[in-house]
């Protein structure tokens, strides 16, 4: 075991970032379940369960919720990627990365995706549909739903190493200037998207993602593959000023954007400044929030959460996992709560927890089940990939 005496770690795994990972999946497992009771409407069509009892609360949190939460995945998965390439060819990196990515996508693809339409239908009472429309290029509406995070993030896997083969050299920057330069290229990007109308969703059979999203989820993946460059987290903070400052202020650009975004949805055509202004209100407010956020959780984990016991190895080694059939399973005890007498939010808080013990209790029991090869070749070692580059992102 070693043990670095500012950031602790067994080997290769780092405890605040195994930590934060694993409380961004049971934020996911908060948001989706958020979906079913929040008031707006707009999911009502395409979710897997719509309950008549909602609530405004569950749709704004899940607005706050939807600015940072992949965001930070995808920049713990950038962290991880050069030290796992530089352990492997090329070859064996993408092996890797299909295996750990897109075997899972493949599988649920084909079993979890048709459950997620058969609760779809019978939770409003609709009959079942002929077999072939069960599946995510047939089904027109949802497509891969939740599981589009697994072939984009093989798809960044990609383009990096892409680079690395190339020799792009990343230009000698310090973190500071490389989220300057994330948060300009970004912004730019989302003002483009929502001046042209391009907003919404690109589904295709390998890849689906959130246009005015894929690209700050590509810069933020960059910005942790940078961090790792520099050693970031080798070294403690010196200060906790910039910390203090961010936590003081973060909360403007996140009600500036949250109130932009409202009155967009329920006073379309209403103006604060104009149209365009408006706009770079919006993808300014957004860009800031969303970095803040990530800077904020990164930190809190590394000051205060940076350590790891019995409990918070099991959820960690867990979460993989818990995101892939998360939504099946909220979908089964969200069709119970139907028939429950219970305030909307209180149900979403059932929902969440239920949700987020019973996917963990099936992964756990899965585990358990393999044979024991299977186990050993799935067991994460301290002397391969970090825990949170192999679970997360192959």
């Amino acid at each position: 075991m070693t043990q670095n005496q500012n950031t602790q770690r067994t080997g290769d795994r780092i405890f605040f970032l195994d930590n934060l990972r694993t409380f961004m999946i049971f934020l996911v497992v908060l948001l989706h379940a958020g979906i079913t009771y929040e008031s707006s409407g707009i999911p009502a069509f395409f979710w897997i369960v719509d309950d008549p009892a909602t609530n405004d609360l569950s749709g704004l949190l899940n607005l706050v919720l939807d600015i940072f939460v992949m965001s930070t995945i995808f920049f713990i998965a950038g962290y991880f990627t050069p030290v796992s390439l530089s352990r492997k060819t090329g070859w064996k990196f993408i092996s890797s990365k299909f295996k750990r990515l897109m075997i899972p996508w493949l599988i649920a693809a084909f079993t979890l995706l048709p459950l997620y339409k058969v609760i779809f239908l019978y939770s409003r009472g609709l009959p079942q549909e002929h077999w072939t429309t069960y599946f995510h290029w047939t089904n027109g509406i949802w497509n891969q739903n939740w599981l589009w995070f697994l072939p984009v993030l093989f798809l960044f896997d990609l383009l990096y190493l892409a680079g690395f083969q190339a020799k792009i050299s990343f230009p000698k920057v310090n973190l500071w200037g490389a989220v300057a330069a994330a948060l300009i290229v970004g912004f730019m990007y989302t003002l483009s998207i929502q001046i042209f109308g391009l907003q919404g969703w690109t589904k295709t059979f390998l890849v689906d993602f959130q246009n005015e999203r894929l690209l700050v989820y590509f810069l933020v993946f960059l910005l942790g593959a940078h961090a790792y460059r520099l050693k970031i987290f080798d070294s403690k903070p010196k200060s906790k000023k910039l910390y203090l400052a961010v936590s003081s202020l973060a909360w403007i650009p996140i009600l500036g954007y949250v109130f932009l975004v409202l009155v967009a949805i329920l006073k379309p055509g209403t103006r604060i400044i104009s149209a365009f202004g408006d706009a770079v209100l919006m993808q300014a407010t957004f860009c800031l929030s969303l970095l803040s956020m990530i800077y904020l959780l990164v930190q809190t984990f590394r000051y205060y959460f940076n350590r790891q016991g019995g409990l918070l190895r099991a959820l960690n080694d867990s979460s993989y996992g818990v995101y892939i059939v998360h939504v099946v399973v909220l979908g089964g005890i969200a069709l119970v709560l139907l028939n429950v007498t219970l305030p909307s939010l209180l149900k979403h808080l059932t929902l969440t927890f239920t949700t987020y013990a019973v996917s963990i209790i099936l992964v756990l029991l899965y585990k358990r089940s393999l044979s024991p090869v299977s186990r050993s070749w799935s067991k994460p070692k301290t002397t391969a990939e970090p825990l949170t580059q192999r679970e997360m992102a192959g």
